[in-house]
């Protein structure tokens, strides 16, 4: 018996079946076609903060010459 088996679990132990996070059907990517992802997802949201950014200081630019 297991203590932390929840009332009516009957697959314990060893008959108990195995959690597999990633599915079988998707194919393995190499470690570099991963980092190129990774790398990809956060050249990305750099140009999003520099596009931000440069908005933002026009948009203060303008506010600055319409006060003056």
């Amino acid at each position: 018996m297991d203590p932390y088996a929840k009332p009516k679990e009957r697959k314990v132990g060893a008959q108990r079946p195995k959690i597999r996070h990633l599915s079988q059907s998707s194919e393995p990517r190499s470690r570099r076609e991963r980092q190129a992802e990774k790398e990809a997802v956060a050249a990305e949201r750099r140009a999003i903060k520099k596009a931000a950014r440069r908005c933002l200081k026009q948009q203060l630019l303008e506010e600055l010459e319409e006060d003056d």
